[in-house]
């Protein structure tokens, strides 16, 4: 009897479940002028005369949040009939953007870099772009990219670059300054596993020379190296935030590894270009607080195998990469531990402009060309940057936040700087 009964119970609540189930009728877009609603429809896992889910349709919300096309999006839900209709409000970004960058050369010398970039080409969210830059020497590239080409899941990158610069190459007698040019070309495949996972596998094929001026010799060392390389690349991404125009909530996690084959043996010098292994993983986790606070943090683990004596190493200390004050190219490194912390704080807020302050502590720390990994940790080659900055974002413009830091250098002889850029530091 008990059996009985119990076997009644549950039939009739899995009967009033399934009953409750609610079908997706319709589904529409406000709020959309450039950006084609067929593009967003197909990134939806919500769809016309599915079930209704409301999880599943927070996290549609979240990943269009995500696309450079759309500043906020919410939904709006009706119930007609036992049937549900979704309206999902849409605010566009503004995504024809332009970029300048400005530094000192290593040579003293003014330096920037000028850039466009349309982040919604055709309405579809492709990326298209170019940069011209002077840096002592002439650069330019250009960037094609379509993450969801073939489908919702599969895309692809492609991207040419012409790079001309002066860097500082640390060999054991000192640091001498060289010219570096690399032509390079670069393909990807882009591959969305799934809500928070992404995959990127690609390649890149460069020529590169480093040619070291008169006055920059050194005895017993090379006056030009010439380079083919052949770069096979992965990177992995996790992704899970909740995204609120400039604050963020959540994590996320970049792991990019590199091997890197130098394809000419036999070419003067190339004992200086051995071909390595390069790994690195970006934790980043976010933390709204309150209604105003958003604190970020990140953490950058890096190392190389195979070049361990080389003076090129791959890993850069630099303003515009990791340390906030340090200078440009100041440094290189075989392994890097790199932690950035900030409290961002919302000061001023009215319609589409936004003014946070910020203070960070920017500390990291390498290993030097033949050095062991034991440099990581006995404090010979680290750096403290603690310093304060203000931004400036415009809410309907994708990525911009003019930067402005200054950082203040711990220790006898560290250095002071300012460091401006645009789109969040992290």
């Amino acid at each position: 009897m008990r059996k009985s009964l119990l076997f009644l119970i549950l039939v009739f609540l899995s009967s009033n479940l399934f009953a409750q189930e609610q079908i997706v009728s319709e589904l529409n877009f406000s709020g959309l002028k450039k950006t084609k609603e067929n593009s967003l429809r197909r990134l939806l896992k919500t769809k016309v005369d599915g079930n209704y889910d409301s999880l599943l349709v927070a996290k549609d919300i979240e990943r269009l949040k995500r696309l450079p096309s759309i500043a906020n999006a919410t939904y709006e839900l009706s119930e007609e009939g036992g049937k549900v209709k979704l309206l999902y409000k849409v605010e566009e970004n503004f995504t024809i953007i332009p970029g300048l960058r400005i530094a000192t050369a290593n040579d003293g010398s003014f330096a920037y870099r000028v850039s466009v970039f349309e982040f919604n080409l055709l309405g579809n969210n492709q990326l298209l772009g170019a940069f011209y830059e002077k840096n002592v020497f002439n650069s330019y590239g250009a960037f094609w990219e379509h993450p969801f080409l073939f489908s919702d899941k599969v895309g692809i990158g492609l991207n040419y670059q012409n790079v001309t610069t002066q860097e500082p190459v640390f060999f054991e007698e000192g640091d001498k300054n060289y010219r570096f040019n690399s032509e390079m070309f670069e393909g990807n495949i882009l591959l969305n596993l799934d809500f928070n996972n992404e995959i990127e596998l690609g390649a890149i094929y460069a020529k590169e020379q480093y040619l070291f001026e008169e006055d920059n010799q050194l005895p017993n060392r090379p006056t030009s190296l010439q380079a083919d390389k052949l770069t096979y690349k992965g990177v992995y991404r996790y992704v899970d935030l909740d995204i609120d125009y400039q604050y963020f909530d959540g994590i996320t996690s970049e792991f990019t590894g590199q091997y890197v084959n130098f394809l000419n043996g036999d070419a003067p010098g190339q004992e200086f270009l051995n071909s390595f292994l390069s790994l690195r993983n970006d934790f980043i986790y976010y933390k709204k607080i309150k209604s105003r606070g958003n604190w970020a943090t990140r953490l950058r683990l890096a190392a190389a195998f195979g070049n361990d004596d080389s003076p090129f190493a791959p890993f850069i200390l630099d303003n515009q990469l990791n340390i906030r004050g340090v200078g440009n190219t100041v440094d290189r490194g075989t392994a890097a531990i790199v932690l950035n912390t900030e409290y961002r704080h919302t000061l001023y807020e009215k319609g589409w402009f936004v003014v946070q302050g910020n203070a960070f502590i920017d500390a990291g720390t390498w290993r030097k060309p033949g050095e062991d990994f034991s440099q990581l940790f006995d404090g010979s080659a680290t750096r403290l940057y603690p310093g304060v900055g203000f931004r400036l974002t415009h809410k309907r413009i994708f990525n911009a936040v003019f930067r402005l830091d200054y950082g203040f250098g711990i220790g006898s002889e560290a250095t002071n700087g300012i460091v401006f850029g645009i789109g969040q530091y992290f």
